[in-house]
């Protein structure tokens, strides 16, 4: 009874368009008040003040701004351009450019919707130029901006890991060869679309040997913060709140060698980490709070022996797992599908033996899906965005269903080889 009339409610206020943080704050609320005469709400100003101190949570405001910054310092011209010239000359030519880029971008700002908005705002003039096929080339772009949540360092991993008490060190970790794969699987698509239909391909990009070496220079930048943030990690030398802050140091250091660092520049930054980080805080809060008031009622442990019951293999409790997260991917924002199912979802996966580690890349894989699924998929707004105005939003949308098949795809893969998630962890954490 408790439990359905917490979905009844999480549901009527969906259908209101009210914000996510007070969606399940309210929830929470009415809940213990309904049913505990608000007994539990005495202890919420005591346990927000120490979950608000955890140390692991400052990194996100920082690794925040580290992407605000990227954004603006006009790295990303420079990098698409090195890489078109290197991989431009591929069947598809400057799609597989926004995958490169997306890639690497997403090693520097942990963003999706960043890696799609600055790739998008290069790339697009490049459809006319070269005769573009224009729903396959913007469908590129929102599908490669997803990588920036899954391709360490990632704000998304971050909080997966605050919120079920995971390794961050060993998520980045498991998140390098699954956002490889991906990239790998973009481009496979791109290049086979193109060799089946040429027309979409348009005219490649030709450039000497002697200018893609010269080229390779703009790489660097992003580069060098990669490995400053990550390496540091692990190294050993950095937790990854300080190897966020020596991002945030090497991004304005690059940005003033690219002279583009100025007050300007940064209280943009500012404004939009400020705005970022605040949605994110107040969501996560209002789903630790959910997340006792759901745990008091027995609503876990519920939901645990009814999936026992069902007798479901592994296998057959995550294939059930991955199609409730498309189709309420389609509805909801994906950072807070993740906080809001998180609390339930985790424990079951946990109790059949699923690694946590390897659950954490694949429910970011599931909110990649969710960013390019209509009719709410964050990324394909973001990419309607930059288009001139009036231009039919289901070009996006029918561009980027090749690359929700090869996520799609991945997915079954990781649920069938799960080494693939967690080698690499295994690797290096081993005892």
């Amino acid at each position: 009874m408790k439990a359905m009339g917490f979905l009844a409610g999480l549901l009527a206020l969906l259908a209101l368009s009210l914000p996510v943080a007070a969606i399940l704050g309210d929830i929470a609320i009415v809940m213990d008040q309904f049913w505990n005469n608000g007994r539990l709400q005495r202890t919420f100003g005591g346990f927000l003040w120490e979950k608000s101190n955890q140390y692991l949570l400052l990194s996100i405001p920082l690794f925040v701004l580290l992407g605000e910054i990227n954004l603006r310092s006009g790295i990303a011209a420079r990098m698409y351009d090195a890489v078109a010239k290197w991989i431009g000359w591929l069947p598809g030519g400057l799609m597989h450019a926004n995958i490169g880029a997306s890639t690497i971008f997403a090693a520097t700002s942990g963003s999706s919707v960043a890696t799609s908005a600055t790739i998008g705002t290069v790339a697009y003039p490049e459809i006319a130029r070269h005769g573009y096929s224009e729903p396959l080339f913007l469908g590129s772009i929102a599908a490669g901006g997803t990588l920036g949540i899954l391709i360490p360092p990632s704000v998304t991993l971050i909080v997966y890991g605050v919120l079920t008490q995971t390794s961050v060190p060993e998520l980045y970790m498991a998140g390098i060869v699954p956002g490889a794969l991906l990239a790998a699987l973009f481009s496979l698509t791109v290049l086979g679309l193109c060799l089946l239909r040429p027309g979409l391909s348009g005219s490649p990009v030709r450039a000497g040997w002697a200018d893609r070496l010269r080229a390779l220079t703009d790489l660097v930048p992003p580069m060098v913060i990669f490995l400053g943030v990550i390496g540091t990690i692990y190294a050993g030398i950095a937790t990854p709140t300080e190897a966020a802050s020596i991002g945030v140091v090497l991004s304005l250091i690059l940005s003033a060698a690219n002279r583009t660092l100025n007050t300007r520049m940064l209280l943009a930054s500012f404004e939009g980490t400020v705005r970022t980080t605040s949605m994110i805080m107040l969501i996560i809060l209002a789903a630790m709070i959910l997340n006792i008031v759901v745990g008091y009622f027995g609503a876990i442990q519920a939901a645990t022996r009814m999936v026992g019951a069902l007798g479901l293999e592994p296998w057959q409790l995550m294939a059930l797992i991955v199609v409730f997260y498309l189709v309420i991917g389609m509805f909801m924002e994906t950072f807070s599908m993740m906080l809001t199912t998180i609390g339930i979802v985790f424990p079951l996966v946990t109790s059949v033996g699923y690694d946590p580690v390897w659950f954490g890349v694949v429910v970011v894989l599931l909110m990649e899906a969710a960013l390019i699924t209509p009719p709410i998929g964050v990324n394909l707004f973001v990419v309607q965005g930059i288009r001139a105005r009036g231009a039919p939003f289901r070009d996006v949308c029918i561009g980027a269903a090749p690359f929700l098949a090869a996520m799609l795809a991945l997915i079954v893969l990781l649920i069938w080889q799960p080494g693939l998630a967690t080698w690499l962890p295994d690797l290096f954490y081993a005892q």
